[in-house]
């Protein structure tokens, strides 16, 4: 008995190596032994003779044999496949015709007849109660894919719980006992996979829902991105001062610390101009980088009557920080109760926010003029002093 089986063994891992097409990633030699240890584990189980076991192996080993002709009556192929193959070793007619009965038995639509058909059948579809069942279900679906039969992930996930529930059935005393616990926990994890990507795929439809009810989506981006680019280019002027502002705050500094104390000497006086130039200009541009980040105040108040007719923009601070919250509440609430009113006041805080950079931005245009005008003007005004500097007129005024 063992030496046969295990020529069996050879016999279809052979058969399955020079034969089988590649496409059938599900049904090959992986599959089989598969078969053959799950029959062997029904067998270890169950009381049944030897001649019985020795059928039901041989029957495990060459129930797919006939795949090397294509999937179409396969269970067919194969009895013929496992007759010419017993035959050569010489197996006694009654064994080779139980063999190919028990293979004919695999068909998944028929009913098994008897204690051994049962035990194949249970032993083909072993793998529905196995942890490596999603593993050859996804194998199975690649070999139908392949085979020109295609289903989608929900398509597959609703066909196998139809097997499950509808069409498949453990029939050996030991397989239900065994395996019909962790087939029913498979189940269980199909049905779960089923809501998860039920539920997935009810939020992907809503936001797709959310999107197509909402076509104002893109005016909402436009003025958020607006507002935010009008932010930050208020920061960047306000750098932009706050730095011109130190620069000349430390130039004004080092004057009045190193030259104008030194100008009431008569050696000095030619330097007056320059210098008077060179802080004039430097308090003007301080001036102006502060005229260009000076916050302007508001009355922050606003009337009811400038309410109804928008003429107040609610959205900005400084029109209503003194102003009852109540009040303002039931202004805003009375706002955003209309969207064409929110878009209108959105509008009218973007041009008024326009409005302030523009006044920020010309002033500090202002400011660095006047700063590269000062700067140039006291460079030429010292280079000119320097040059028509007289210091022996100078020395015979000094004593």
């Amino acid at each position: 008995m063992t030496e046969l089986l295990k020529a069996t063994d050879n016999y279809v891992l052979q058969l399955f190596k020079e034969n089988l097409d590649e496409i059938y990633v599900y049904h090959n030699y992986t599959h089989t032994k598969r078969v053959v240890k799950s029959t062997q584990e029904i067998i270890d189980n169950t009381d049944i003779d030897a001649n019985k076991k020795q059928a039901l192996l041989l029957a495990a080993y060459l129930h797919d044999t006939g795949y090397i002709d294509g999937a179409h009556e396969h269970e067919e192929a194969s009895a013929l496949i496992a007759r010419g193959f017993l035959e050569q070793k010489d197996v006694d007619e009654a064994l080779i015709d139980r063999v190919q009965k028990l293979i004919r038995a695999t068909k998944f639509n028929n009913q098994p007849e008897g204690e051994l058909e049962e035990i194949l059948r249970d032993a083909d579809s072993s793998h529905f109660a196995k942890d490596y069942y999603f593993e050859t279900s996804e194998l199975l679906k690649k070999e139908l894919e392949l085979r020109g039969i295609e289903f989608t992930d929900k398509e597959w996930r609703k066909e196998n719980i139809n097997v499950f529930t509808e069409k498949h059935r453990y029939y050996s005393d030991y397989a239900v006992k065994s395996w019909n616990v962790h087939k029913n926990e498979n189940l269980m994890k199909l049905f779960k996979q089923k809501k998860k990507n039920k539920a997935k795929f009810k939020k992907e439809q809503l936001k797709v829902d959310l999107k197509n009810q909402s076509p104002e989506r893109a005016i909402q981006t436009l003025f958020r991105t607006t507002l935010r680019n009008h932010i930050k280019l208020s920061d960047i002027a306000d750098t932009k001062a706050n730095i011109l502002l130190s620069v000349n705050a430390i130039i004004i500094s080092l004057a009045l610390a190193n030259i104008i104390p030194k100008l009431d000497q008569v050696t000095n006086r030619h330097l007056l101009y320059p210098t008077l130039i060179l802080v004039l200009f430097s308090v003007a541009s301080i001036i102006l980088s502060i005229a260009s980040t000076r916050p302007n105040v508001t009355s922050g108040e606003f009337t009811d009557e400038e309410v109804e007719k928008r003429q107040v923009n609610l959205l900005f601070f400084g029109n209503f920080h003194k102003v009852p919250f109540p009040r303002y509440e039931k202004a805003l609430m009375g706002l955003i109760t209309n969207k064409e009113e929110v878009y209108q006041s959105l509008l009218k805080d973007l041009w008024l926010l326009g409005l302030v950079l523009n006044r920020k931005y010309m002033l500090l245009r202002w400011t660095y003029t006047t700063f590269a005008i000062g700067i140039i003007c006291s460079v030429v005004a010292f280079i000119i002093a320097f040059t028509t500097y007289d210091y022996e007129v100078v020395a015979n005024v000094i004593p």
